[in-house]
């Protein structure tokens, strides 16, 4: 009796560890948010490391294997992952997941953009002309993302649709507890220098100024003459900040630190691999931080 009882454990088990949703996130920030929603329903694998830029990654075998085996593709979207997401894809064989298919989604198309209708002219940079896809940097539209990203694992995983909604609703409330903190903290701030516009929907929920960017169009690296003119415009404003993501190069902020004597910061743009909803809260945070002076 005891023996059959141990298989029968094991059986149950294995049936659970089956029953579980395979999710292929293309970023941590979107694995955060997928292992947030799903709790114990979900399986989730990350393609992008933390510590990289997503717009400049190549396809690889790894990706193409966690693509291989999902059942749901969570993307930030709005071409953020146009150079090796597609690639990845059509190598993992896996039509399920394509898009327009219900196995893929992606974040951007659950909420309005800012920088919607730029023109798709490459000569003016690494535009985005459906609008900028940096929406984990608003929280309240990235709860939003979770809130129909819940609705999504309910059509794939009825049994659990309450579950997934409750857990929705939970992240939601974790944001709306933090907003009001997060605009009195900065409400004060004289303005910052970012080296890309990935952080600007932040910006725009402190209604902080941004002063400048380090690039001089998206994604091109910075000239001197350029950061000199950046400078030069500074000159005699209220000390502001200057804030960049981490795989940035540092060179240029410093020099423009050297320049004005602003505080510079060197933040993640991304939460670790395994990180949490609190992580990601946290990372918020200290952007904020950052940006207020």
């Amino acid at each position: 009796m005891a023996r059959i009882l141990i298989w029968v454990t094991l059986l149950l088990a294995a049936g659970a560890a089956e029953a579980q949703l395979n999710i292929a996130a293309t970023t941590s920030n979107m694995g955060m948010l997928a292992r947030t929603i799903g709790g114990d329903a979900v399986q989730v694998r990350v393609m992008a490391p933390p510590d990289r830029d997503a717009h400049y990654l190549e396809a690889r075998p790894s990706m193409m294997a966690a693509l291989r085996r999902a059942d749901l593709v969570v993307a930030v979207g709005a071409e953020l992952e146009v150079g090796w997401l597609p690639a990845a894809t059509q190598g993992a064989a896996n039509p399920h997941v394509h898009p327009g298919r219900r196995g893929y989604f992606e974040a951007a198309a659950q909420v309005s953009l800012i920088d919607e209708g730029q023109p798709a002219d490459r000569r003016l940079g690494d535009v985005h002309p459906t609008g900028n896809p940096h929406v984990y940097f608003d929280p309240p539209r990235f709860a939003r993302v979770g809130e129909a990203l819940a609705e999504r694992l309910a059509e794939l995983d009825p049994a659990h649709a309450e579950d997934f909604r409750a857990r929705a609703q939970a992240f939601s409330e974790k944001v709306a507890e933090r907003v009001p903190r997060w605009q009195e903290r900065a409400r004060g701030s004289n303005g910052v220098i970012l080296y890309h516009k990935d952080v600007d929907y932040l910006a725009r929920l402190l209604d902080a100024e941004v002063l400048g960017y380090i690039e001089p169009i998206p994604g091109v690296p910075p000239t001197a003459r350029h950061l000199r003119d950046l400078v030069s415009r500074m000159q005699g404003r209220p000390e502001g900040t200057i804030a960049h993501a981490s795989f940035e190069s540092s060179r240029a902020p410093g020099f423009i630190q050297q320049q004005l004597g602003w505080a510079a910061h060197a933040l993640p743009t991304n939460v670790a691999l395994d990180g949490t909803a609190e992580d990601y809260l946290d990372l918020i945070e200290a952007w904020v931080e950052a940006m207020s002076g």
